[in-house]
């Protein structure tokens, strides 16, 4: 198929980009390297739906280099860089992704990655996965299966599994101990204020910075605002979560109260209108909003249209909305993951280790093909111990093992 791209003229500076990452993901180099010599996905077709960036641009040619033919399309619009697309085409890697595309275009380029006929699936959010059930069934049928990266996306396929309706044999990658604990967590913690401080030029420290959501990714951005020097409130409805909050030092209070204390408000929740009228009401002058879940529906953009009297762009990814009483709000990235949309989205180094799952992943669904059920499966402890033993490795790092008297220990109910 003919790719769908803006400029193959950009590939030189895509090349440097995806090369720069390279030499900073260890354990993708090792996968890669045997990859080669294996050939696992020769003859199969994969299509990718991630953020497209120089990460994901590594991990795009470490599933050619395993003998796939790849297409890769764009999760978001607004994280899709140019440049790293191109140098995907060049290097033999179909394409449908432009920055900044319409939802027409999303959805176009969606259909086009369908219409490549995958016999394997990474996806991002679901809406690959999503879009195969409900409009192209009669392609599943050739899929092996699948692989999610994120927290949303697995939510929407344990609902397709729940009524009986998943086709396909689904990993949840997110829910790996080696993706979780440090993309979620750190990965997200970082990249988050990257977004925030790079778009806006403005000091946290002594600032009070509003967290919706305490996942492992509120966490993260929990974290890293407290060293950053913010006073840091958090809102969550779970009571284990809120007691988490409590014990790690923060405030917690529901959002109508952390509402007038804000300067920054960051959602991480995976649900809707979590950020809405009544909240924006009451926010201080200035206040600075940004999302850092999935989809661009935290923050309600109908309710901000709906009291503003005046919006405009007052630099980029900064829109600002005035109400009646003068205040002005800042929404960044349009509401969508501000990490991606406004940065460049994880450390090289985090994102080794999730790619690294993922490209894993793949090889045990084709290993396995015919013996998994149409279920959503976790990764095997087998490869997320892996993974993490291949990044310390990469680091130098040793550590203990048990002795055979030990295992024996352990594995026995007898003192």
């Amino acid at each position: 198929m003919k790719s769908l791209i803006r400029d193959l003229s950009l590939a030189p500076q895509g090349h440097l980009k995806i090369n720069w990452v390279k030499n900073h993901m260890p354990v993708l180099n090792l996968i890669k390297e045997e990859f080669l010599k294996t050939k696992p996905f020769q003859g199969k077709k994969v299509v990718i739906c991630l953020h497209l960036e120089a990460k994901t641009g590594f991990l795009a040619k470490v599933v050619q280099a395993g003998g796939a033919e790849v297409a890769v399309v764009a999760s978001n619009p607004l994280s899709t860089q140019d440049d790293v697309v191109a140098a995907l085409v060049d290097s033999g890697i179909t394409a449908f992704a432009w920055h900044g595309a319409t939802d027409e275009e999303y959805f176009n380029h969606l259909q086009k990655a369908a219409e490549f006929s995958p016999n394997l699936i990474i996806d991002d959010g679901g809406d690959m996965v999503a879009l195969l059930h409900s409009r192209y069934p009669e392609k599943l049928k050739d899929v092996v299966g699948g692989c999610e990266e994120t927290t949303t996306g697995i939510l929407r396929l344990r609902s397709l599994e729940k009524e009986g309706s998943l086709k396909i044999p689904m990993i949840a990658v997110n829910d790996a101990l080696s993706k979780y604990l440090f993309d979620n967590r750190y990965g997200t913690g970082q990249s988050v204020w990257d977004g925030i401080m790079r778009t806006t030029n403005l000091v946290v420290a002594g600032k009070t910075v509003v967290v919706i959501g305490y996942g492992w990714c509120g966490k993260g951005v929990a974290l890293r605002a407290k060293g950053l020097g913010a006073k840091v409130i958090v809102t969550e409805i779970d009571p284990i979560k809120v007691t988490e909050a409590l014990m790690d030092g923060f405030q917690v209070m529901p959002l109508l109260k952390a509402a007038p204390l804000g300067d920054f408000f960051i959602t991480v929740t995976g649900n809707k209108n979590v950020i809405r009228k009544e909240h924006f009401e009451v926010m201080k002058d200035r206040a600075v909003l940004a999302n850092a879940g999935h989809f661009d529906v935290e923050i309600s953009k109908p309710d901000l249209h709906e009291l503003a009297i005046e919006k405009k762009l007052v630099k980029p990814n900064i829109e600002e909305f005035v109400f009646k009483d003068k205040r002005k709000v800042y929404l960044l990235a349009e509401g969508r993951l501000v990490n991606l949309a406004a940065g460049d989205g994880h450390p090289a180094e985090i994102m080794d280790m999730t790619f690294a799952l993922q490209a894993l992943s793949l090889e045990y669904l084709v290993n396995n093909y015919g013996s998994l059920q149409n279920k959503v499966y976790n990764v095997t402890e087998s490869i997320d111990k892996r993974v993490a033993t291949l990044r310390l490795k990469s680091l130098g790092i040793e550590f203990d093992q048990l002795t055979a008297e030990q295992e024996e220990y352990l594995a026995s109910w007898q003192l």
